[in-house]
């Protein structure tokens, strides 16, 4: 009888221990998980969580529609492109209400009306940047809505006569320059000083192999037509950082890199990490659930050089700190609270991660997790030199997810920072950083050797006084015989 009260009472434990992580797990509607090494996906704890949601109906005005870009101001207030409604629609500080809103501006005394508006920055100064998409220029503002400049009809020797300039995005740089995604635009990023259109900014060049240019010399006019056109890529997203180099997100069809850092010259000097990629999910052709690379579309640059990448197809958001390793996965497509339609836009503050989604007209928020926030905590303290206060950090995220490799790295090269090569190796194994470990093992051997040397040289002493003496005695006792 005994016996079986005990298993009724086991069983009534594990299904409420069943019952507790089914309810858990169901207040994030996606899975959080990372790449190892190897290139497995790897489950986490959820690094971010539904935090609501916000609407034109919800801060007092009409519901948005198409909504194509935000920008969080420094004093908190969220600048809507809604595109589909003409406007710019300004959110207030606490997400409940309405600060104004944005139809046009004034010239000349007259009010021109804003055409299909899709992207938009605001500066440190609160100065407006609109991508006034089909009236083709873009407007700047100040923050009392006046105003300030007008950037259109670009001219120079490199453009037609009738070039179509349809600005898509804007960001503005510390030196008040101006950059800007042009819809159709290949040859770049269009940069520009006040007025005067400079060049483009950030070209990608393609390149082609000697293989293919040899099958395209002796193919026929039809094969190569039917062959890819080999054309720049298209930008898709903006941003800043705070030693003003531009990140821009491209479409990648291979899936190795989908964002670049450019310095003032418009070089890409983006750091890829252990797995030397960029560019959102790493899927292999051979796996049954392959569907092609991410299509990232827009870029959220935040503290202590890490960024987000917001994924149009799978509706992830993949987060990178400066030395391009992938911090945690989380987010997809759905209709429940937390999951995405159409994501367009993504942008971050030290409250929350905002995702706007066109198609549910809405403005998703994410705030950070435990687990998160000391990912986010150890990658700026190592950003920022302390390796010391990180490590503490990085076995605060071993407790919560043994198997965190970044984690294990950290400690490896706090270890290997401080002389303790033999510490660092075990982490280092555990974290799959091939070139860090090559660097623990040699330092150790060294040391080993070093230690070891006093030891060997007496043992060579002993040897060699050893065998002189032994030949001193093999000579005596010859002599002696004779």
């Amino acid at each position: 009888m005994k016996k079986k009260l005990k298993f009724l009472a086991l069983l009534l434990l594990l299904s409420l221990v069943l019952e507790t992580g089914v309810a858990s797990a169901g207040t994030v509607p996606y899975d959080t998980y990372n790449y190892d090494y190897w290139e497995n996906i790897v489950l986490t704890p959820a690094a971010y969580i539904p935090a609501g949601s916000i609407s034109g109906s919800t801060v007092g005005t009409t519901g948005f529609m198409n909504p194509q870009d935000i920008s969080v101001g420094d004093d908190g207030r969220i600048y809507v492109a809604d595109s589909g409604n003409n406007r710019i629609v300004v959110i207030a500080a606490d997400h409940k209400s309405l600060d104004r809103v944005i139809e046009g501006v004034m010239i000349d005394g007259k009010l021109s009306k804003f055409n299909g508006p899709y992207g938009i920055y605001v500066t440190k100064e609160n100065l407006i940047y609109i991508a006034d998409t089909n009236n083709r220029r873009i407007v700047v503002l100040d923050d009392e809505d006046n105003l300030v400049d007008i950037i259109e009809n670009p001219q120079s020797e490199v453009l037609a006569k009738d070039y179509a300039f349809m600005p898509l995005k804007v960001c503005v740089d510390y030196a008040g320059r101006v950059y800007s995604i042009i819809k159709g635009e290949t040859l770049g990023i269009m940069q520009f000083e006040g007025h005067e259109f400079t060049g483009y900014f950030g070209t990608i060049e393609v390149g082609i192999s000697l293989a293919e240019k040899f099958w395209r010399k002796i193919a026929t006019k039809e094969e190569r037509e039917k062959q890819i056109q080999y054309v720049p890529t298209e930008f898709t997203g903006l941003d800043i950082d705070e030693d003003g180099f531009i990140f821009a997100t491209n479409r990648d069809t291979q899936g190795k890199q989908a964002v670049r850092r450019l310095n003032p010259k418009g070089d890409d000097v983006i750091r890829k990490g252990e797995n030397q990629n960029v560019g959102g999910d790493i899927i292999t052709s051979g796996t049954s659930d392959y569907s092609g690379a991410s299509y990232i579309v827009d870029v959220a640059v935040r503290d202590k050089g890490i960024y987000s990448l917001l994924d149009n197809k799978r509706g992830r958001i993949f987060t990178y700190d400066s030395e391009g390793n992938l911090l945690y996965i989380f987010g997809g497509l759905g209709t429940q609270t937390g999951t995405f339609v159409t994501p367009v836009s993504i942008e971050a503050d030290n409250r929350f991660i905002y995702v706007l989604d066109s198609f549910r007209k809405e403005i998703l928020l994410f705030k950070v997790t435990e687990y998160g926030a000391l990912i986010n905590e150890a990658v700026g303290l190592r950003y920022d030199g302390d390796e010391k206060e990180a490590v503490d950090i990085w076995w605060k995220v071993l407790a919560l997810d043994e198997n965190n490799e970044l984690a294990n790295r950290g400690i490896g090269k706090a270890y290997l920072s401080a002389g303790d090569n033999e510490m660092a190796m075990k982490y280092l194994e555990l974290g799959n950083s091939r070139q860090y470990y090559s660097i623990a093992f040699k330092r150790y051997r060294n040391e080993l050797l070093k230690a070891s040397l006093g030891y060997i040289l007496t043992v060579l002493f002993v040897i060699i006084v050893g065998l002189v003496a032994f030949k001193q005695y093999k000579k005596r006792s010859v002599k002696k015989k004779g």
